[in-house]
């Protein structure tokens, strides 16, 4: 046997099984490059939580070999985590100009401003240590969108990012195939695929459509006409505008992140915006309705979004009033559909008319369906082949289309978070895995909220909490005062005295019979008048609120 020949590894971080936080490893001898650094929004279970970040505790032993962060584009599930990440990892990012405008607005929220961001342009090439890193123009829901090309040792691997083919873009840069053909002539070794839109028939409709629908609906409306979408679309947010201009109205921008975004993107030269058009939201009643357009936040029924306040007349600086016309110009994210619902609901409810994607092509996605998918595969020919970007069943029926392509099974790689796959030029294996999983970031705390803090709050927010009070005497353990029993969440007190004074007997009893056992130690004390109070509580009402004796010694 000769030397081991040194193995490109490919080791997802996040983005699979879920979507949102991506994060990919790329590592080459002792270089390591890392994709995207993303956050995603919390399950249900996870009471209270901000926002989740991946585990990078393979990053932060590795320091030393990161060569540089690299982002495709600038949507919260691929830049969110930076503003955290970046405090532990002094690394430098690269990305395109908006891409690094968003993530820079990020920062100086943080107060971080010694980070190097390098900005680059689609078809130019980065060599970070013995990669080369080459970006690639593609299409999706945000512009300035890239897919990345890394030329390794052993061959290229080819990350499409977030994409579509959409031949009639807003900016009139389509995705560069022909580039992507040009690497597929000269043999990929890897091809790692957005999977999202897998399930989906067809091609993506191009973003054009949206406008043909807003110039529609603005020429028929007859009073505001208030659009919400991603803040991040601004594709969207200049075809919104353009109707505007059209239809002589002017806009009004509302909610922080589409503040922030409106700001960046004009600042750039991604939004085209004449001069006046943006009007201040104190000023709007200078106008008639019919001059007003209103675009904001809160496509997903966030409830602190400017749309769901609006919805429920919670919104300080605004109101709706019958004549209004609400345009969602977005789809739920998978999970939220009751929220957005509930909002459609409410807006009607306010006499306001709702136009939403089932009634009108009012949005259209920024990933691709099986078509697009089957031409990207076909252009870039790779010998291996990743599903990511997904959850499980996405990564699978994208596995299921590379093969009905022709792609041979051992060839394709479903992978999980934290696992480690080895490719040469000649094979490919999984060998391990590391450290993976979720952070969670709640206030400013970072990861101090663990199962254990959240079990305790799944039990708190469905039982409810009694907290039993008693005074005992040091030296003989005799009761001075109490018990007393404060409840919260758990039955309305006044209305179940006759139950609350039975638990007090019922402690004063356990008290009792530790008091002739001369049993004084605190936690077996607790430990009684815990199970005692349990088990009654259950026996009469069949409850299990979280008990916590609380004694103190005089």
């Amino acid at each position: 046997m000769g030397k081991q020949t040194p193995k490109v590894k490919i080791i997802p971080l996040g983005g699979l099984d879920e979507i949102g936080k991506n994060i990919t490893v790329i590592e080459y001898k002792n270089d390591i490059i890392v994709v995207d650094c993303g956050i995603i929004f919390p399950e249900d279970e996870m009471l209270g939580i901000d926002v989740v970040i991946p585990d990078i505790t393979y990053l932060e032993k590795n320091e030393e070999k990161i060569r540089a962060i690299v982002l495709t584009h600038g949507h919260e599930d691929h830049i969110g985590a930076l503003p955290y990440v970046l405090r532990k990892l002094n690394v430098p990012v690269y990305g395109t100009k908006l891409t690094l405008g968003l993530v820079e607005n990020k920062l100086n929220e943080k107060g971080m401003k010694n980070t190097t961001l390098n900005i680059v342009k689609p078809g130019q090439k980065t060599k970070l240590g013995s990669m080369v890193v080459e970006y690639i123009r593609s299409n999706h829901s945000i512009p300035d969108s890239v897919s990345l090309a890394i030329h390794t040792p052993e061959g290229a691997i080819v990350h499409t990012g977030d994409f579509k083919i959409d031949y009639t873009p807003i900016n009139g840069e389509m995705i560069d195939l022909n580039r992507f053909a040009d690497l597929g002539n000269r043999g990929v070794l890897a091809l790692l695929a957005d999977s999202t839109n897998v399930e989906r028939p067809g091609s993506t409709m191009s973003e054009k459509t949206v406008g043909n629908t807003f110039n529609d609906i603005f020429m028929t409306a007859e009073g505001r006409i208030i659009v919400a979408t991603f803040a991040s679309n601004v594709h969207r947010i200049q075809q919104i505008i353009n109707s505007a201009i059209i239809f002589g109205r002017k806009i009004v921008v509302s909610g922080r992140s589409m503040i922030n975004v409106v700001r960046v993107s004009t600042e750039l030269g991604y939004l085209d915006v004449p001069e006046g058009t943006i009007i201040d939201i104190n000023d709007m009643d200078k106008y008639p309705d019919n001059k007003i357009t209103i675009i904001t936040t809160g496509s997903q029924g966030e409830p602190m979004a400017a749309l769901s306040r609006l919805a429920s007349s919670d919104h300080r600086k605004m109101e709706l009033i019958p004549g209004d016309l609400v345009v969602i110009s977005a789809t739920p994210i998978p999970g939220n559909e009751k929220t957005v619902s509930r909002v459609i609901n409410q807006l009607f409810k306010q006499g306001v008319n709702v136009i939403y994607e089932a009634l009108a092509d009012v949005h259209v996605s920024g990933h691709a369906c099986q078509e697009e998918l089957k031409l990207m595969h076909s252009l870039v020919k790779p010998k291996y082949f990743i599903p990511v970007h997904g959850e499980y069943r996405h990564l699978k029926q994208h596995a299921r289309l590379a093969n009905n392509l022709g792609m041979d099974r051992d060839n394709i790689f479903i992978l999980e978070k934290g696992t480690v796959l080895e490719l040469s030029r000649h094979s490919a294996k999984v060998s391990g895995s590391v450290p993976s999983g979720n952070i969670l970031v709640d206030g400013l705390g970072i990861g101090d909220v663990g199962n254990i803090v959240l079990r305790d709050r799944k039990h708190l927010s469905e039982d409810g909490l009694i907290v039993v009070v008693v005074t005992i005497t040091k030296e003989n353990g005799k009761v001075v005062s109490g018990p007393d029993i404060v409840s919260r969440g758990f039955v309305y007190v006044r209305e179940s005295e006759d139950l609350m004074g039975e638990a007090r007997n019922i402690v004063r009893d356990v008290l009792k019979e530790c008091e002739k056992n001369q049993i004084t130690d605190w936690s077996t004390l607790k430990s009684s008048v815990r199970d005692a109070l349990r088990n009654f509580l259950y026996q009469k009402i069949k409850r299990n609120p979280m008990i916590l004796p609380i004694i103190m010694e005089v």
